[in-house]
This record gives structure tokens, sequence and C-alpha cells, in this order.
């Protein structure tokens, strides 16, 4: 979901009012304390400590325009027969220090929370859209630099971890990009990026990784106004993604060989919720052939087709129960591996929006430079898990939220209007299904046969209460 850049005050009157409700409902803080404030403000002037001059290299960043935290440049060119991918990431924890009211107050958080003009952020705006934000503005900023050395299939040769200056070149984004690729324009920087994405794809494959396809419903923001639309992935942002997951594969790895750490984990599909899934799918009408394993199914399903679209929505059963284990000492017993993804996986690459990637960074570094790991990070790590979860919990709703208000907003005028939506699934207790319009972007709640998933129904839009997001509907 995107987040422009606009002030509360600047969205309309009855949303302002559901965006308050729903913050208040959820007790999120609105705004930091002045002592967190001024902290921040002194953090932000900190001069550099340890960190080489890597000012030399091209780095770029690859985000959504309106994006103005930005955690990650990239730099990519080829390393004899093979490749090397610079990855450099915010280095957050040189701001933010133990002992602190700002190092507190993130622990409160756990994350950044999204919504257009209500972005609630882990880190006052100082510093995440300031001094730690790798922004292009001709300012070099810390940074925790990964170099990751590829063999000529993508596969990994080394892997290191250093603190650096680095200074970004230029703000990219998606769609900007995708262009230039297309074009044959790309920055030199990124011209790269689809060919080791498509190897690393390739691998992910190989090993049995999966991601559904499926289309991302957002909100798009403007003086005045929310609209929605459901946008599918441009191919550079899964090419992106592959540079975001080789960091992460990497950090578990180190982790884990070092047995102190966090990793991000995903219970494996047991065989009784593939055969309910296959029994779903075969109600459907998709064919899922008996020699086809899952990830294989999943790739050959296409968004666009309303059945197989459904396919996919009922594939998210499967992706469930993710969490984090943290260890010092002997691993723990146990699912260790992100089962979507086929490997141990650790989330590294977003310290400005996500508190456990500056822990992850900090025991890397110092596990890949034979350093001792520092007392804050290997105190602070088994609290994670928890702290993680409840955050994830808070910013599930609050997403949920912020779109059944943007749901409402666009349907505000629709009373009595009756739309075409394919039901993509229907709760087995409640039998309420979800429907999702394609014009405006929306996805309804009502009441539904199982019979029907994959199928097109009408709707009538009975009544809207916008501060509540509230959309009442009826079957015509």
């Amino acid at each position: 979901m995107p987040s422009p850049h606009l002030d509360i005050h600047d969205i309309p009157a009855e949303v302002r009012e559901g965006l308050l409700l729903l913050q208040r409902r959820l007790e999120i803080p609105r705004a930091f304390s002045a002592e967190v404030e001024a902290e921040a403000a002194r953090a932000a002037e900190l001069p550099p400590s340890g960190h080489a001059d890597l000012t030399d290299v091209e780095f770029v960043t690859i985000d959504p325009p309106t994006s103005t935290d930005l955690d990650q440049v990239v730099q990519i060119e080829r390393d004899g027969d093979g490749y090397l991918v610079r990855y450099a990431i915010s280095d957050v924890a040189h701001f933010v220090r133990p002992g602190t009211a700002l190092e507190a107050e993130t622990h409160r958080r756990g994350q950044t929370l999204y919504a257009p003009g209500a972005r609630v952020p882990l880190h006052p705006s100082v510093l995440a859209e300031g001094a730690a934000s790798l922004l292009a503005d001709g300012r070099p900023r810390p940074a925790m630099v990964w170099e990751h050395r590829l063999d000529r299939d993508g596969h990994p040769r080394e892997v290191s971890l250093t603190r650096g200056m680095v200074l970004s070149r230029a703000k990219l984004n998606y769609e900007g990009v995708q262009r230039d690729v297309d074009a044959g324009t790309a920055h030199p920087s990124v011209a790269l990026l689809p060919e080791v994405g498509r190897l690393r794809r390739e691998i992910e494959i190989a090993r049995g990784g999966v991601s559904l396809d499926l289309p991302e419903q957002e909100i798009e923001a403007h003086s005045g106004g929310w609209t929605l639309e459901f946008r599918s992935l441009v191919p550079v942002e899964n090419h992106n993604a592959q540079i975001s997951l080789l960091t992460g594969f990497a950090a578990a790895d180190i982790m884990l060989r070092g047995r102190v750490g966090i990793v991000r984990t995903l219970p494996p599909a047991e065989e009784w919720s593939l055969e309910k899934l296959r029994r779903s799918v075969r109600a459907l009408g998709v064919d899922w052939p008996r020699g086809m394993d899952y990830p294989e199914f999943v790739r050959s399903l296409s968004p666009d087709d309303p059945r197989e679209l459904a396919a996919l929505t009922r594939g998210t059963m499967l992706f469930r129960g993710a969490g984090y284990v943290a260890f010092d000492g002997e691993l723990p017993a146990g699912n260790l591996e992100h089962s979507a993804l086929a490997a141990p996986y650790a989330h590294t690459t977003a310290p400005l929006r996500r508190l456990v990637d500056r822990y992850v960074l900090e025991v890397c570094h110092a596990l890949l430079n034979d350093l001792e790991v520092p007392e804050w990070a290997r105190a602070g790590l088994p609290a994670l898990p928890d702290e993680m979860a409840d955050s994830g919990r808070t910013a599930r709703a609050y997403e949920n939220g912020v779109l059944d208000l943007a749901e409402a907003l666009v349907l505000k005028d629709q009373v009595g209007r009756i739309f075409t939506g394919v039901v993509t699934d229907v709760h087995p207790k409640t039998g309420i299904g979800t429907v999702q319009v394609p014009d405006p972007a929306v996805e309804l709640r009502v009441a539904a046969e199982r019979a029907e998933v994959g199928s097109e129904i009408r709707v009538r839009i009975d009544a809207v209460d916008v501060p509540a997001g509230k959309v009442a509907l009826s079957r015509p």
C-alpha cells in the first residue's frame, strides 16, 4: 500500500475521523514524546564511527516514487564470470543507542504502520526520512554494506558485511526502471538486475520455493480523496525482491552457523492441508495434475482468470503460522526454515521500518568480522519474537482497517448500485464470502455459498458508513 506524503489534515474529513477512531481502537501512538524527538535529533548529528569510505560506489535506490524512508541501496556489476551484488542497508544501530528513550520507543512500536497520509513510523522523521534514510540528496550516510559474490549461475560464492559511508546517486522507481530495462537504457548500477533476478528465481524454483502472484489492492491518495486499484507487480519488482531474499538467506545462514540470532519461520504445510487445498481447487474446476507439486501448480496459475484467481487466494491457507525463532547457544529443536521459501531466512533489509532487522544486521556484522556480538543485541533477542508478533498483529489490523475506510469512501456515492465481482473465498463457519470487484478495486463481504467460489455474482450496495469503514451489501 503506497503512502503518499500527505498530512492527515489533508485527508477527507470522514476518513480522517475513521483513521483517528482506528488508531484509538488499536492503541497506536500518533506522536513521539519530546524526549524521544530530542534524542533522535541529537542522534542525527552523530559523526561516522568506524565506517569505511564507500562513496565511490554508484549506489541507487528502487522504491515507490513517494517513499522517503529508504532502507536499501543497490549496485550490481560483473565479477569475472559471475556477479558482485552490493546491497547497502541503513545503519540504524549507529543512531539508535542502547539504554535510550529512543531505543525503548522502537521496542514499543515494533514496526512502521502504513496508511496514506497517516503513516505511523518506527523512528522519528529526522531519522526515518532524514539522517538514516538513504536519500539521493548528495549527502553520504552510514550503512551496513553486504557484498554478495555470485557464480555465473547466481549461487553465492562469498559474502561480507562491513560498515561504510555510502552515497545514493539516484532515486529510481519500479515502473521507471522497468521502462528503462525494456528500452535497453537501464541505469548502469541496475542494468544486471534482471539477469541476476532471473538466475535467483531459477534457484528458487529448483529449491522448491513459491510465492503467490496475487494482485495487490492499493490506495492512491491525492488531496481531497482516495482511489483504489488492483496492481500486478512489474518484473523489476520481483527481480529486486530476489536481492532482498538473497540477503535474508545469507543472514540466516550466518546466524545459524554462529548459533546466535533470530530467523523468520513458517511451518511446512501438512499433507492433510495440501489434500484439502487439492479438493478445494478441484471444486473450482481448476486442474491440478497429481504429478505436479504445489510450487509448480501455483506458478501455472494466472490471476487474470477468475477461477485461477480464486485458487491462488485459496493457496494462502498454506502460508499461515509465520513467526520468529531466536537463539543464543544451542539451536532450538523444531522448524527453523521458512517453508514458502524452502530455506532458512531472516529479516535484515528494512531496519528503518522493522525492529528485528537492526538486531540481525548487528549480529551478522559481528559474526562475519570475528567480533563479539554486542551485549545489547544478545540481551534483546529473547523478547523479539513476541515483540514482532504483537506489532505484526497491529500492522495487519491497521492495514485492513485503512482498506475498509478506503473502500467505504469510494463507495459512499454508490448506494443502490449493483456491481459484478468474483467470489474468491467463503469462510466455512460464517458463510461470508469475499467478492473481488475490478472497478472500483474493492473486496466486499457478502453471504455466499462455498460452491460459488470462482464464480461471478452480483451485489448491491445498501448502505455505507465511512468513519466506521463499513459497507452493507445484499444479493439482488
